[in-house]
């Protein structure tokens, strides 16, 4: 371990000190004017190259890097024919590496954001940044429009407080919230630039609370699209027709009934269930001691209202490495004040699948067309037209450097052991670098905390914790070095 940056007291405080007034200067009032710009993801956005709102998102980040005094930076946005913009950053190894053959860090992030969506409270807005309690409010802050920039400070300030670090890239993409289509082009197109990866940090996870770091030690994978089913051509009148002609949604909650157990929310297709490995039942259980009823009640339950699952180790299990349905969409379906007694001539849902870690997504994607579009009831015309989908991560055995290193940083600078947990979420790049660089470390991390609430209303990044995760980021690299 670097003695130099993490050797004496002052200059942890210096290095700290640094880091939070960087933050407070720089960083959050870029992350304001970030949080501004509407840079949806394409899937979002189909128009996205007319609306130029990722363009914007790509600048306004790219120029801020540039100006970052870090010895022998080189960075470019690198744009492939038809694909979203990736900002690809090169900064050679500094100070006293140890092991010449560590590897390269590779640090990862997105700047596209997920739609508006409805229920933010009456004095916020998606695209209306504001501070309040130390929680910068606004679509994309923490979800992950401050990834780009506690990457680049946590590398200035290991640089910078006599710290050492090996090679690094950075690399910032726009597509992840349509599930990274436009990912796998870049990294064979950037393989040979990128090198041979020693340690992957990205900070796009969430945390189980605020006072102490979070690793990521899986995410589950997803399968998403439309399930349309149609039986008339017209819509009729439900008194005339009703007893004869069979409700497009009744036909919908009969399939779905085959796809899961309306009475327990459990999937019952075989391929979308694996074996749980022992250590993460471990690390689940230390989680829900950690966090008690906060694995639940972290949630916007109205009053009285449950959990479908009862336990705090299952209830973490649920989350991580159980497959779920959801429901995110609907077509077909009237407003309420508009809706006639006629029975409609279809009704279409998008399906979100999440699967757990070591799931095959094409595996489950077959099953669910095989399930849903086979012995139709009725003769209905169904369709299921798979949208996007990827594969989870399950994390390597954690090296005792990386183990050692994240318990100093996190007792210093968060005062607290940190934690390991399984995320319900999905990052497609970790699965396809997992298998790429099968001997590399990760550390994936990051500020979604409780009632951050990414992809939904009132969406926050909690500054106090950016702070102190880029202050354990910077050590982390210098440990590694």
């Amino acid at each position: 371990m670097c003695a130099a940056i993490l050797g004496c007291m002052s200059d942890e405080q210096d290095l700290f000190a640094w880091v939070d007034r960087t933050w407070e200067q720089e960083l959050v009032p870029e992350l304001v004017e970030y949080i501004k710009i509407p840079a949806l993801s394409p899937l979002f956005d189909k128009e996205w190259q007319q609306t130029g709102h990722l363009e914007k998102a790509v600048e306004h980040i790219f120029n801020w890097c540039a100006k970052r005094k870090i010895a022998g930076m080189q960075l470019e946005v690198v744009c492939l024919e038809n694909r979203t913009p990736l900002i690809f950053i090169e900064v050679p190894a500094f100070g006293e590496v140890q092991n010449d053959e560590v590897g390269t860090v590779l640090m990862y992030g997105h700047l596209d954001k997920q739609p508006e969506m409805s229920g933010w409270r009456e004095d916020l807005g998606p695209w209306q940044p504001k501070i309040e309690n130390d929680r910068l409010y606004g679509r994309g802050g923490a979800d992950d429009g401050y990834a780009a920039y506690a990457s680049l400070t946590a590398i200035e300030a290991a640089q910078k407080f006599g710290g050492s670090h090996p090679r690094c890239v950075v690399m910032i993409e726009a597509s992840e919230e349509s599930g990274s289509p436009d990912l796998p082009a870049y990294i064979s197109h950037l393989e040979q630039r990128m090198g041979e990866i020693g340690l992957v940090v990205c900070l796009d996870s969430g945390a189980g609370d605020y006072e102490r770091m979070w690793s990521t030690t899986s995410l589950r994978g997803m399968v998403a699209g439309d399930l349309k089913i149609s039986i008339l051509h017209e819509g009729v009148h439900s008194g005339d027709a009703s007893g004869i002609v069979p409700s497009s949604f009744r036909i919908l909650r009969m399939l779905l009934d085959r796809l899961e157990d309306p009475q327990t929310g459990a999937l019952i297709p075989k391929e979308f269930h694996v074996e749980i490995p022992g250590e993460r039942r471990q690390q689940a259980a230390s989680v829900a001691e950690i966090m008690g009823d906060a694995t639940w009640r972290q949630y916007p339950f109205l009053e009285g209202a449950e959990p479908m699952t009862i336990g705090g180790t299952e209830q973490v299990l649920a989350r991580t490495w159980l497959p779920t349905l959801s429901v995110t969409g609907v077509d077909g379906l009237p407003p309420l004040a508009r809706a006639g007694n006629v029975l409609r001539p279809q009704t279409s849902v998008k399906l979100s699948l999440r699967l757990p870690p070591t799931a095959d997504w094409r595996e489950c994607t077959d099953a669910i067309q095989t399930l849903l579009t086979k012995d139709i009831p009725y003769g209905a015309k169904v369709e299921f037209i798979p949208e996007k989908g990827a594969n989870g991560w399950n994390a390597p055995p954690l090296a005792s450097w990386l183990e050692s290193a994240m318990m100093k940083s996190s007792a210093r600078y968060f005062g607290n052991d940190p934690a390991w947990m399984g995320e319900g979420g999905t990052i497609p790049l970790m699965g396809l670098l997992g298998k790429k660089f099968p001997k590399a470390q990760f550390l994936i991390t990051g500020v979604l905390g409780p009632n951050s609430n990414a992809h939904g209303p009132n969406e926050f990044l909690h500054i106090p914790t950016g702070k102190k995760l880029t202050a354990c980021v910077a050590e982390l690299l210098s440990s590694f070095a």
